[in-house]
């Protein structure tokens, strides 16, 4: 239900947003800036998913742990479904994921 009904608000603003953009009131940078807002939001990661993440750039683990500044148990942790990232480590594998390993070197 809570997704729902946030989806349905989202959907609301950036109609309104867009309404008030093509009325002339929202600057098109104003209005990239909540197009940039609107797509925040990570997706959990599977274990699976990280594992693959972490080939693609061809690093070990405890490369890439360096690479993210996080340990290497908690790599071992992520790719085995022990522990999951959140927070500023989702995001940035998030980041990874879309942009490349380029994003933090």
């Amino acid at each position: 239900m809570l997704n729902k009904t946030k989806s349905r608000i989202i959907e609301e603003m950036t109609d309104t947003v867009k309404g008030l953009h093509k009325a002339g009131v929202i600057t098109k940078k104003s209005m990239e800036e909540f197009e940039a807002l609107r797509h925040l939001e990570v997706k959990p990661m599977t274990a699976k998913r990280i594992k693959q993440l972490r080939s693609k750039t061809h690093l070990s683990q405890a490369v890439f742990a360096l690479a993210i500044n996080t340990s290497l148990s908690t790599i071992q942790k992520w790719e085995a479904g022990d522990k999951k990232p959140s927070g500023p480590s989702l995001k940035l594998l998030s980041l990874i994921e879309k942009k490349g390993l380029e994003v933090i070197l």
